[in-house]
């Protein structure tokens, strides 16, 4: 805590799933940064070194959107070239989810981060929802329906069925141990998830671009959402007192 404010971790994407043989840089989309502190939290980037140090300093994760998680990590061989991965980010991101879940420190998942968590856990994930599934999931300009399951987060904040969007190629295919899904698309596809027994949530759709000043009213503002992460970062900063 710095103040009253919890500190979050947040995890950074890099130039290298697209150019890997270019000079490795941190990449980060700014509605993250402003979903957190906006909610009263203090956005701290994690940029691939000290998982046990930032597990340490921060009170809560925050993992990001980005290139696709590694198929080898769930068994299974690259299926296609829309597969782009970043195994440095994915080693580094596996050591944070040990570090906070060691620690029972709240995590929140988008998009990128539902799949490595899922991964993480043992769960496994569609590559290519097109060529499996024939589902197009990846425009950001679609808004299609979520239908949350009652008791969940979502339902709590956002009522039974409401719109969102829409930028994932992939998706969860068989959930890891210890996860419910709270959330599906039209098709089935797992939107949401929380964790049976630890403070852990994750959206396959990206909030952070719909909350406060990137809200298009298209939506509801997903600024709830994190008020929510950053509530469960603070309680447990207050424990630790």
């Amino acid at each position: 805590m710095i103040g009253s404010k919890p500190v979050v971790c947040v995890t950074s994407s890099t130039n290298n799933a697209v150019f890997p043989e270019a000079t490795r840089e941190i990449q980060m989309t700014m509605a993250y940064c402003d979903a957190i502190y906006g909610a009263g939290g203090v956005p701290v980037v994690g940029a691939e070194h000290g998982a046990e140090e930032l597990s340490e300093l921060c009170d809560a994760l925050l993992l990001t959107g980005g290139r696709d998680v590694e198929p080898s990590l769930y068994g299974e061989e690259v299926l296609n070239d829309t597969v782009k991965t970043d195994p440095p980010r994915s080693e580094f991101e596996l050591a944070l989810i040990r570090e906070f879940m060691a620690c029972k420190k709240p995590i929140m998942c988008i998009c990128r981060g539902v799949q490595m968590l899922n991964v993480a856990l043992g769960g496994t994930l569609y590559q290519d929802l097109v060529e499996q599934c024939g589902y197009v999931h990846s425009d950001k300009d679609i808004r299609h329906y979520v239908y949350a399951e009652p008791g969940s987060i979502l339902h709590e904040l956002f009522g039974e069925k409401f719109k969102t969007n829409s930028t994932h190629h992939q998706a969860i295919k068989q959930l890891a141990p210890g996860l419910k899904a709270t959330a599906h698309s039209i098709e089935g596809i797992v939107e949401a998830f929380e964790h049976e027994s630890l403070p852990i949530f994750g959206t396959q759709f990206h909030p952070e671009r719909l909350s406060g000043k990137y809200n298009d009213g298209r939506t509801p503002d997903f600024t709830p959402l994190f008020r929510r992460f950053i509530a469960n970062a603070g309680a447990y900063a207050e424990k630790q007192l």
